[in-house]
């Protein structure tokens, strides 16, 4: 009996190499920390609320970020994860060379659900470790919005849980996001 197993770790480029060589099909994965994680489908107010509020960002931040949906950011740490909503740095054309990296992110924004207990704990000390600076998980099982803040080793300092009223991004402190654009109540 084997009293201890030893994962394989996967480096972002073995992972590129899998996706290329069609290894994982069409399986929803990200890579984190080294390991390949399945991704939970999205059910309908998912993918409308994520996709209402990517368009809402979008309107408010006009020539000021780029907006992606559902597409991976690079990360330290062999992490290629797909946050639902991705305010990044408007490069142009260099990100045909390479996915946003965590100096390119202003904010990220995830929709939970079947992931929250990922969202929430995982994926929110990954990007504190990777210095994104602002962190939003909606909580589609309860609407709310919660507002990570002061990224460092140890996660998070700040978090903040909003179900009404406005919040600005620590990147656009003059523009306001009303709150009810993310959750519905």
């Amino acid at each position: 009996m084997v009293s201890t197993l030893t994962t394989v770790k996967w480096s972002i480029d073995d992972y590129h190499r899998m996706i290329e060589a069609g290894i994982l099909g069409d399986r929803r994965a990200e890579l984190l920390w080294g390991e390949i994680v399945e991704m939970a489908p999205e059910r309908k107010p998912h993918a409308h609320l994520s996709s209402s509020a990517g368009d809402y960002i979008r309107e408010k931040l006009a020539g000021r970020a780029k907006v992606r949906e559902e597409k991976p950011i690079t990360l330290p740490d062999d992490s290629e994860p797909e946050p639902d909503i991705a305010v990044v740095q408007d490069l142009g054309d260099e990100y045909l060379e390479h996915h946003p990296y965590a100096d390119n992110v202003f904010w990220l924004v995830e929709y939970a659900d079947a992931s929250l207990k990922k969202d929430l704990e995982i994926k929110s000390q990954l990007y504190a470790e990777a210095g994104i600076v602002e962190y939003w998980v909606v909580n589609l099982k309860t609407m709310e919005l919660v507002v990570f803040t002061d990224p460092g080793a140890g996660g998070y300092q700040r978090q903040q849980t909003l179900t009404e009223g406005w919040v600005s991004p620590v990147a656009f402190g003059d523009v306001n996001f009303a709150v009810s654009q993310f959750i519905r109540r």
